[in-house]
């Protein structure tokens, strides 16, 4: 894994620094790629438009040096966006704090929530602002009342915090997690209706779902498989870290209950930043993670009642729901499935290369998983980020092994011929000593 002190040890040119305090360039950037749309046509063109997606790039204050790969961990915000931020946390230090964040700020962070619902297909009162996806899943998972012996259903490919999460209420409260498994790939997501179906046994009380499996990418079919639930009574908590923004949908599309999301990852919000849907008639049962007054019981907001922090960040938000409206999900979603396509093909012309993601339409997103036979993923991550500065995630999973890669709107073709140029010389020499 990337150490802490290697990540660091990267020099960052003051160039960067300056960028980030001079937020006019990017600002300009947003503005060029928003005034593009009108002749650019459709999605599909949009996605093979290089101007048009360097005019994005040029948004962002990334240093070019390194390839970063790894956007599904964590993604950096525009420059707009962090001004947005610095310029929030500023002044909440020059005017009295207190003041500022207990309630001078209020009429904004519901201006965003609006924004919010409006963006994704959601009613205002039905979202909440969190700190990330995990926070928003485990005020699920942990909402429901059940009791010793009532059974939970997941597969073995779920986030591991969610996993963990479950198994801590088993060890705690006796209850059962039963864990499925999602074929490595999955041509027809279809299929996995099927399997979470065959699944659910008597004490089944509770599923939760990934929209976007973290571990390779693939897609699940969220919508068909809360109809199924539904008509057997049981609710269905989605875990949306790696769909939303990145997907072309909406919440309401999915017809679900629960639906819970990370906004730093593909909204490109300010990092600490996430989303929480919980239906309006579902609000008064789901108890939240920390203790509420009973007068919230029915209000969106129970669930954001943490304590004092800060708001910049959520202010943030509004600043990168404009440059993703701007992007065009549709626009934004093409472009992800054409970087994707563009390393894969490239690399799957190498005998030696394996494909741990379906590339058929509509069964993953932009992300992807590949690995090269007879090299350990431990050490081929370690020599693309010592030796070439490309970032990937390493997947060490009982059901996959690989690099996850994911690159981004500002990603260029050209760093990702870096990246695909380093792996075929792997994959025909092996490791270089």
């Amino acid at each position: 894994m990337l150490t802490r002190r290697g990540f660091l040890g990267t020099a960052v040119p003051a160039a960067m620094a300056t960028a980030v305090l001079n937020p006019a360039c990017a600002a300009q950037a947003v503005a060029a790629a928003r005034q593009l749309p009108a002749a650019a046509g459709p999605p599909g063109n949009v996605a093979q438009d290089e101007d048009f997606w360097a005019a994005v790039g040029r948004a962002f204050t990334v240093d070019r040096s390194i390839v970063n790969l790894n956007n599904g961990g964590v993604s950096p915000s525009p420059a707009l966006v962090q001004d947005s931020v610095k310029r929030h946390q500023d002044w909440c230090n020059s005017y009295p704090s207190a003041l500022a964040l207990l309630g001078e700020l209020t009429p904004q962070v519901e201006a965003v929530r609006r924004q919010l619902a409006a963006a994704f297909g959601a009613d205002a009162e039905e979202l909440a602002i969190t700190r990330n996806a995990s926070e928003g899943l485990q005020i699920c998972q942990n909402g429901f009342d059940l009791k010793p012996g009532d059974e939970v259903l997941a597969t073995t490919q779920d986030y591991p915090r969610m996993i963990q999460t479950f198994q801590q209420r088993e060890r705690r409260e006796g209850i059962v997690l039963k864990q499925i498994q999602i074929p490595v790939p999955l041509d027809d997501p279809e299929q996995a209706v099927a399997l979470y179906e065959q699944a659910i046994g008597p004490r089944t009380k509770l599923i939760l779902m990934c929209h976007v499996i973290n571990l390779t990418g693939q897609v699940l079919p969220v919508k068909s498989v809360v109809a199924m639930a539904r008509r057997k009574g049981l609710p269905v908590i989605v875990d949306g870290a790696h769909a939303l923004a990145h997907l072309d949908f909406r919440i309401d599309a999915l017809d679900c209950d629960y639906y819970a999301s990370s906004l730093h990852k593909w909204l490109f919000a300010p990092h600490g930043t996430g989303l929480l849907y919980v239906r309006r008639d579902k609000l008064g049962a789901l108890w939240p993670l920390t203790a509420a007054a009973p007068t919230l019981n029915e209000n969106i907001r129970k669930f954001e009642e943490i304590g004092t922090h800060p708001l910049a960040p959520t202010l943030g938000i509004a600043e990168a729901l404009e440059f993703h409206e701007g992007l065009g999900p549709a626009r934004k979603q093409a472009r992800m499935l054409y970087l994707r396509d563009w390393w894969a093909k490239r690399l799957l012309q190498q005998p030696a290369v394996r494909l741990h993601t379906s590339l058929a339409p509509g069964a993953a997103s932009g992300v992807a998983t590949v690995s090269i036979e007879g090299v350990d993923t431990g050490k081929l991550r370690a020599w693309l980020w010592d030796k070439n500065r490309i970032l990937t995630t390493g997947i060490d999973h009982p059901e996959v092994q690989g690099l996850r890669i994911s690159p981004s709107v500002y990603t260029s073709l050209e760093e990702l011929d870096r990246f695909c140029t380093a792996m075929e010389r792997v994959a025909s020499g092996g490791l270089p000593a």
